[in-house]
């Protein structure tokens, strides 16, 4: 069964007391540069600094005691992988991550110290489900996919289920933005967000952003046909992954549009994000915004949510 409102209402039931409500921030300046009121969830300042730590406390507080005993695998650039660490230390269960060798080393060493154990591969989505495949092969592990997995669909729902939650009645947004990667966060977002208009009577549209540099959501959305591989080139590290098949599914029928952003806009959003909001984001959380500033005519005059997904970044190397 595709995952529901019910199974994100329960979700965030589940995972509320290991988790931040985090805040919803605004400022005048960008709303006059960008001619419509935004609005932006700040998941940065989420535990692990990701929205990743909805999805992975939803799946390890699903599991029982058996399956807790065997384990936990997964792959991922970063955020994933630490938001398991960080769940599986709270369920007391081992957890290793399978990470590409061009992650971030910010990210490798969050995920490391969470206390996992880091296995390396090629950055490859073939090598790094082909590592994951002999892992459990030879430690009898559970596979928990960093987005292509129904408790993770359903805990990343949580943000925007909490985004509406903290919008006055008379103030819904038209328009709710997540970046797309992978597509746990924007299928998520799209059960939640059309539950929610139908239940209010509000029409929100759902809107996708992803790098030019890395568009295999955007061709599968536009063709209809989901695209299964690719050779990603972009800043966003996290939005590096191929959309997952229930993702895509659930984007395909519920989600209005996704656009895409060109390099050099998520750089200057990010720098934007931090000179008027004061708030450090990672790359892909600056594509959204960057969405916007290469379309601002589909936004003008319009109220517009934008979940922030993550703050992990190094300050070493900003690319401004």
């Amino acid at each position: 069964m595709p995952v529901t409102f019910r199974d994100i209402e329960q979700a965030h039931q589940r995972i509320k007391p290991h988790i931040h409500e985090t805040p919803v921030m605004s400022s005048e300046q960008v709303n006059k540069l960008f001619g419509c009121e935004l609005s932006f969830k700040a998941e940065n300042l989420q535990k692990v600094g990701a929205f990743k730590a909805r999805g992975g406390c939803n799946a390890l507080y699903s599991m029982d005691a058996a399956d807790l005993k065997r384990g936990v695998i997964t792959h991922s650039s970063g955020n994933h992988g630490a938001a398991l660490a960080w769940a599986a230390a709270l369920r007391g269960t081992e957890c290793t991550v399978v990470m590409p060798s061009n992650a971030p080393i910010v990210k490798k060493a969050a995920v490391a110290g969470y206390g996992a154990t880091v296995i390396e591969c090629l950055p490859t989505m073939e090598a790094r489900e082909g590592t994951v495949a002999e892992q459990m092969e030879a430690r009898g592990c559970l596979l928990v996919h960093p987005y292509d997995n129904d408790q993770i669909i359903a805990g990343q729902g949580t943000a925007a289920l909490e985004l509406l939650r903290q919008c006055q009645t008379d103030a819904l947004p038209d328009i709710i933005m997540a970046p797309v990667g992978g597509g746990g966060l924007l299928s998520g977002t799209a059960i939640a967000t059309k539950a929610w208009a139908d239940k209010t009577g509000k029409t929100i549209q759902v809107i996708g952003a992803e790098p030019a540099g890395a568009s295999d959501a955007w061709q599968g959305f536009k063709s209809g046909v989901r695209v299964a591989e690719q050779t990603p080139k972009t800043i966003a590290d996290g939005l590096r992954s191929t959309v997952g098949v229930r993702n895509f599914d659930i984007m395909y029928q519920q989600v209005d549009d996704i656009l895409l952003a060109s390099e050099e806009s998520i750089v200057k959003a990010m720098r934007l994000i931090w000179m008027r909001l004061k708030i450090i984001v990672e790359p892909s959380s600056a594509v959204c915004l960057a969405a916007i500033m290469e379309n601002p005519e589909l936004f003008y005059g319009k109220r517009v949510a934008i979940i922030l997904s993550g703050g992990n970044v190094d300050l070493d190397a900003l690319p401004w």
